[in-house]
């Protein structure tokens, strides 16, 4: 790929433009995308004109770019999570049926927890995991329960370069948490997040014994019922990882 005069590749400007789009954004203006990917407006201008020749943007009347349909077909084809996604469904609608609230999984990003799949009810607690949205590590049920199942050697490094941005949790602080988690075999965080909701999450292992995803629910702060929650996404869980097979090749998305 031939680079541009500032030295960034192609596939690297592309990726800019398409990461450009807010999460919750349908559309943007022509100069917004260009301003937003750091590239001169005849750049982001050709670069999306030939990207919505592939399907893979729309540019509308009036400079309005909204990302392709053929961008969403082949994310959703082709994902890497498809399989886990299936076989964790069956399990995810059992468990909200029970509970009547918010149902999730995660896999782990680098250091932040990607949410994969939710399920959610009207009438059910605030939950800011949403679908193909990211959590830190340390504020997230599902991001301990993922992170306290890797590698020591993964973890150092976790810690090593950890900072809250809000200054309020220290390593030490993570550190105890992850122990906990991986003592315990579940994670929970109660008001965290939202002071009213309670997170719990546990690691979903395939038949290699990696923990490939996290299974977590978030529920009323009042509604701290441990002896009945963890037990019933911990055979959730299971059966989940029975689901997957031993053919079956997904990886932790960790850093490595």
């Amino acid at each position: 790929m031939a680079n541009s005069t500032s030295g960034d590749s192609v596939v690297e400007r592309v990726v800019r433009v398409i990461s450009a789009f807010p999460e919750g954004a349908t559309s943007l203006q022509l100069s917004e995308l260009a301003e937003r990917a750091g590239l001169p407006l005849s750049s982001a201008h050709r670069l999306v004109r030939q990207l919505a020749e592939q399907g893979l943007l729309d540019l509308g009347a009036g400079g309005t770019v909204r990302l392709g349909l053929r961008l969403w077909e082949l994310v959703n084809r082709n994902s890497p999570t498809l399989e886990l996604r299936q076989a964790a469904m069956p399990f995810m609608e059992d468990i909200q049926q029970v509970l009547n609230q918010n149902v999730n999984l995660a896999v782990l990003e680098g250091w932040e927890a990607l949410f994969v799949e939710r399920l959610s009810r009207r009438g059910s607690v605030a939950n800011r995991a949403k679908v193909a949205g990211r959590m830190p590590v340390h504020i997230s049920s599902a991001g301990l329960a993922l992170m306290s199942n890797q590698s020591r050697e993964l973890q150092a490094e976790y810690l090593k370069q950890f900072r809250d941005p809000a200054g309020k949790v220290t390593a030490d602080v993570v550190r105890h948490l992850l122990a906990e988690a991986a003592q315990q075999g579940y994670s929970q965080l109660a008001g965290v997040v939202d002071p009213d909701t309670w997170g719990i999450a546990v690691p979903v292992m395939d038949a290699r014994r990696r923990t490939v995803a996290a299974l977590g629910v978030v529920v009323p702060l009042a509604e701290m019922r441990l002896q009945a929650l963890v037990p019933a996404l911990q055979t959730a869980a299971r059966g989940i990882g029975r689901q997957l097979g031993s053919s079956h090749d997904f990886r932790s998305m960790e850093l490595v």
